[in-house]
């Protein structure tokens, strides 16, 4: 098949549908990789917001290599994925530090830094140098696999390379950085999960899934991620005015984000009882203003039930005085640390 029957259409239908989004407005890689990094896992409409703050607050690669990581956190709070936050930071000092604050301009340099994979250093190699790099998104993936009948899994590595070869083998020689904006938009706009656009498609004409009615059944993830249950229990401790934080680290969910002491169990137990199972004498003179409802917060690889309850104890404040990192917070001052959004909505509906 010749390139320019896929291509052809594709541009000229992007010509004349594509969104106008302001990381479009010019070729500046750093825009480009700030609005690629942002909108992973992110509706459009929801991260384009952010992509304005962080321009906002980190206008260039310099300003975000010396920020803190605490006031980038703050400004990616609510996207979740956090660690596309620190690798967003570790990259930009990178480019700081050894590339003379320049982004690297070929596809195969722009891997080596961290958290740019394949996808991303294809887009940012394409969109800002034009080189000739095919993307390969969750929209390309749909848009290929119907109209070319691909069944292959996408999520394994086979599948990867199968339709990594078929979208190399589609860019057309000219133009090639409209032509791949051109089929990720076609894949948000037009070729969509559900109810696909397929009467009024200018690629019908050659789609297999639109002849064979497969629109459901294409393309094939095939992906298995074992789920977690967690049950939180948050000791919002206050004294006078202010209650205790402290930053996570280590491993777990939240690196970097700032939330109360925190008692994990199997199930939620009566707090007074679960007191008794972790601390001696925390019970005695103990106060509990206030027992949050459960809150539900899911996450891509765990399921989050968690509880809060405000309290007075100097049992537990001598206890948490002892421990790496905890101290007590104004609410001012809570209000601007990076939190989990499950934090943030208890202290939005109880607290601020």
């Amino acid at each position: 098949m010749e390139k320019s029957r896929f291509s052809n259409p594709l541009i000229r239908w992007y010509n004349s549908n594509k969104r106008a989004l302001p990381w479009r407005e010019s070729q500046d890689s750093y825009r480009i990789w700030l609005s690629e990094v942002l909108l992973q896992q992110t509706r459009v409409a929801q991260g384009l917001p952010y992509y304005l703050r962080f321009l906002e607050s980190f206008p260039d690669i310099k300003a975000l290599a010396n920020a803190p990581e605490k006031n980038i956190l703050r400004v990616w709070q609510g996207l979740g994925y956090y660690s596309r936050a620190r690798n967003l930071h570790s990259a930009a000092k990178t480019i700081v530090s050894e590339h003379g604050g320049v982004f690297p301009s070929t596809y195969a340099e722009l891997l080596k830094l961290k958290g740019i994979g394949s996808y991303t250093a294809a887009a940012i190699a394409s969109f800002a140098y034009n080189e000739q790099v095919a993307v390969l998104d969750g929209n390309v993936f749909r848009v290929l696999a119907r109209v070319f009948g691909l069944k292959e899994n996408i999520a394994s590595p086979a599948g990867k390379k199968t339709f990594q070869a078929l979208a190399d083998s589609l860019l057309p020689k000219k133009d090639s950085s409209t032509y791949n904006q051109a089929i990720m938009e076609f894949g948000a706009l037009q070729c969509t999960p559900k109810n696909p656009n397929c009467e009024d498609c200018p690629l019908s004409f050659m789609c297999y899934a639109y002849a064979k009615n497969e629109q459901t059944s294409l393309p094939v993830k095939i992906k298995t991620l074992k789920k977690t249950t967690r049950h939180f229990h948050y000791l919002v401790l206050k004294s006078g005015s202010n209650y205790l934080m402290k930053e996570r680290t280590g491993k777990d969910i939240w690196k970097g984000l700032y939330d109360f002491p925190l008692i994990e169990n199997t199930e939620f137990i009566e707090i007074g009882k679960l007191l008794k199972m972790e601390f001696t004498n925390a019970s005695k003179k103990l106060t509990v203003k206030l027992e949050s409802k459960a809150y539900k917060h899911i996450l891509s690889h765990q399921t989050l039930h968690s509880k809060f309850y405000v309290m007075e104890s100097k049992t537990l404040e001598e206890y948490y005085n002892k421990e790496e990192g905890f101290r007590f917070f104004s609410l001012q001052d809570i209000h601007d640390l990076p939190k989990p959004v499950l934090i943030n909505k208890f202290l939005e509906e109880s607290l601020f």
